[in-house]
C-alpha cells in the first residue's frame, strides 16, 4: 500500500507542515527583502550582499545541525512523554549554538573585508559585502538563540509559534528596509549598510518574542532560565554522540556553499555572482517548502520510533516517499515557469539576467531529486535514528563528485553553466541512494535511554 490509510498521519503532517512552511517562507524571506530591495542598487549591490550572506549562510547551516539534533533526540523523548530530558537537551543544543554565534560574531566583526576576499576577487563587492558583513554579524548570537528556542517548541508539537514570531521579524525588517536603505523619513540613504541595520533590528525583535514565549508564557515544555544551566552527563553524551553527525553533515554542506561560492565568484562570464544569487535566492524559496514537510516528517517520525511503534512506521515511509516525489514534480515545474517574473524583480543587467535564466533551468531538474532524496534522508533516516548515514553519504557526494567536478569543468573553461549543474548533480545522483536506504527499513533507531 503506497498511502496510508492512518488519518492522524495526514493530520500530524499538515497541522506541523503549514506552520513550519509557512515560518520557514518567512524567515526566508527576511532575506529575499533584502535581496530584493537591494537589488534596486544595481549588479554590485546585489553581488556585495550575496557574498556578504555567506557566513550567515554558514551559521544558518551549523544552527541548523543544533535544531536538528535537539529535533532527533527530543521528538523521541516526546514520543516517551519524558518533558525533563527534553528540557535538558535543549539547554545543551542552547549553550552550544549561542557560543558558535558570538565566535562567528567576534571574528567577522574584526575581518568583515578579509573575509568577503575569499569568495570574490571584484573590489565593489568586496567593499560592499565588508560592509554588509560587519554589520549583520551582530545579528548572529540573536538568531542562534531564535532558531534553538523555535526547535526546542517543535519537538513538542508547538509549531505556530514560529511563524509569529517570523513574521514580525519580516515586518520589521521591510519597514525599516524601505526606510534606510533607500533613505526616507529624514534618514540618510545607506544602501547595503541599512539592509544590515534592518535585519540586525529584526533579529533582536524575534529573540525578544520567542524568549518571552518559552520562558514566560508556555506551559507544554515549561523550560525556565534555570534550566538553561541544567546538566546531564549521559544526556549531554547521547547529544554528542547523536549531534556531531548531524553538525558534521551541516559542517560539510557549510563547506560545499562556501566553495561553491567561490567557485562561481571566479567565473568570467558576465554578471555570474549576480545570476548565482538570483538562483540561489529561487533555490532556496523553493526548498522551504519542502523542508517544512520534511521537518513535519521528522517530528512524526521520531515520536513514532520514539514511541516504539516501527511497524507503523514502514507504512508512514512509503507515503512519505511518494509526498515527497510528487511535491518535487510540482517545484520543479514552478521553479521553470516562475523563473522570469522572479528575475524582473532584480535590477541586474541583461547578461546576468541570461545567466539566471540559464541556472534556474538546472534548477528545473535537481529540484525533482532534491524534493525526494534530500527529504526521504533527512526527514525519515536521520529523525529515524541513523543520523550516521547521511553524514557518510553528503561528505562522499561533496567532496569526491561535486567540488572536483566543477573544479575540472571550472579547469576546462566550461560554460558557467555547465559548472553550475556540477555543483547541483547530486541531487539527481542521490536518489538512487535514498530509494535503497529508505526502503531497507534499517534505519529505524531508538535513541532514548
Amino acid at each position: 500500500m503506497l498511502f496510508t490509510r492512518d488519518r492522524t498521519f495526514y493530520r500530524s503532517l499538515v497541522t506541523l507542515a503549514i506552520p513550519i512552511a509557512l515560518q520557514n517562507l518567512v524567515t526566508f524571506s527576511v532575506n529575499l527583502a533584502d535581496s530584493v530591495m537591494v537589488g534596486a542598487l544595481g549588479d554590485a549591490a546585489v553581488s556585495g550582499l550575496y557574498m556578504g550572506n555567506q557566513i550567515q549562510t554558514l551559521l544558518q547551516v551549523f544552527s541548523a545541525g543544533i535544531e536538528g539534533s535537539i529535533l532527533v533526540l527530543a521528538s523521541q523523548y516526546w514520543g516517551k512523554s519524558d518533558v525533563v530530558s527534553i528540557r535538558k537537551i535543549v539547554a545543551i543544543g542552547l549553550r552550544f549554538s549561542i557560543m558558535v554565534g558570538a565566535l562567528l560574531n567576534a571574528v567577522c566583526a574584526i575581518f568583515p573585508d578579509e573575509i568577503i576576499a575569499l569568495f570574490a576577487k571584484d573590489s565593489s563587492t568586496v567593499a560592499l559585502g565588508g560592509d554588509y558583513l560587519g554589520i549583520v554579524c551582530f545579528t548572529y548570537v540573536f538568531f542562534c538563540l531564535t532558531q534553538s528556542l523555535i526547535a526546542a517548541m517543535r519537538s513538542v508539537e508547538a509549531a505556530r509559534i514560529g511563524l509569529y514570531v517570523s513574521l514580525c521579524s519580516l515586518i520589521t525588517n521591510v519597514i525599516l528596509n524601505y526606510i534606510l536603505i533607500y533613505g526616507k523619513l529624514g534618514f540618510p540613504a545607506l544602501g547595503v549598510k541599512g539592509a544590515a541595520i534592518a535585519t540586525l533590528v529584526a533579529r533582536m525583535v524575534e529573540a525578544a518574542i520567542i524568549s518571552a514565549y518559552v520562558f514566560l508564557h508556555d506551559r507544554r515544555l515549561g523550560f525556565s532560565l534555570k534550566d538553561m544551566l541544567a546538566k546531564d552527563r549521559l544526556l549531554f553524551r547521547d547529544f554528542v554522540k547523536y549531534g556531531l553527525p548531524i553538525i558534521a553533515g551541516q559542517m560539510v554542506w557549510a563547506v560545499n556553499m562556501l566553495v561553491s561560492s567561490a567557485i562561481m565568484g571566479r567565473q568570467e562570464a558576465g554578471g555570474a555572482v549576480a545570476a548565482t544569487s538570483i538562483a540561489s535566492t529561487v533555490n532556496n524559496l523553493a526548498y522551504v517548502v519542502m523542508n517544512g514537510m520534511s521537518g513535519a516528517v521528522g517530528i512524526v517520525t521520531g515520536k513514532t520510533i520514539g514511541g516504539g511503534h516501527e511497524k507503523k512506521m514502514r507504512e508512514y515511509s512509503r507515503t512519505t516517499q511518494m509526498i515527497f516525489l510528487l511535491l518535487g514534480l510540482v517545484n520543479g515545474l514552478g521553479v521553470f515557469l516562475l523563473k522570469r517574473p522572479i528575475i524582473s524583480l532584480y535590477a541586474v543587467s541583461d547578461a546576468a539576467a541570461a545567466e539566471a535564466v540559464r541556472y534556474i533551468n538546472v534548477l528545473a531538474v535537481t529540484i525533482v531529486g532534491t524534493s525526494y532524496q534530500a527529504m526521504c534522508l533527512s526527514g525519515l533516516v536521520k529523525s529515524g535514528g541513523d543520523i550516521s548515514f547521511v553524514f557518510k553519504n553528503d561528505f562522499i557526494f561533496v567532496f569526491f563528485v561535486v567540488l572536483p567536478s566543477a573544479i575540472i569543468a571550472t579547469a576546462l573553461n566550461a560554460p558557467a553553466w555547465v559548472v553550475f549543474a556540477c555543483l547541483k548533480c547530486d541531487q539527481i545522483l542521490k536518489c538512487f541512494v535514498a530509494v535503497i536506504k529508505v526502503n531497507s527499513y534499517n534505519w529505524m533507531k531508538n535513541l532514548t535511554r
